[in-house]
């Protein structure tokens, strides 16, 4: 397998309401933001609840640990730079906070089942660290085949 790191991929796109999240995935954390008037956890970052439309979000750390929704296996990039790491595996995770959010899933021997329990695995891709999820072998039980 290719060291991801070496990839010459381009970055996320960084704005003012987005640096706590990268900041917080340089660190190996993963950040969500969460609702103060109606409590639940709110991913993308945003502005505005979109449950209840309130502007109390604050940022908080999530687990990191989720659940593999769906997922595609990459043969043929969209950019060059992908192309030594192809085939590759992205995902949609739900989190265990709630929200869902596509992620880059790192893959052993076996593929991927929807259902499988994830834990997040920070990873250098590209020079830059990122909230990847590998599968969560040590909580199964409620793999759903």
């Amino acid at each position: 397998m290719i060291d991801l790191a070496t990839l010459s991929v381009p970055g996320p796109t960084e704005t003012e309401l987005t640096k706590p999240f990268w900041a917080a995935a340089a660190e190996g954390r993963l950040l969500i933001q969460r609702c103060e008037d109606c409590g639940r956890a709110v991913f993308y970052p945003r502005e505005i609840c979109p449950h209840c439309w309130s502007s109390r979000l604050v940022w908080a750390d999530a687990s990191g640990r989720g659940r593999l929704k769906s997922f595609s296996t990459i043969h043929k990039p969209g950019h060059p730079g992908w192309q030594p790491a192809a085939p590759y595996t992205v995902g949609l995770v739900e989190l265990e906070e709630g929200p869902t959010m596509l992620s880059f899933i790192l893959t052993g021997p076996d593929a991927p089942r929807v259902g499988q329990a994830l834990v997040m695995q920070p990873t250098d891709i590209g020079g830059r660290v990122l909230p990847a999820f590998k599968i969560d072998n040590d909580n199964q039980k409620g793999d759903q085949s």
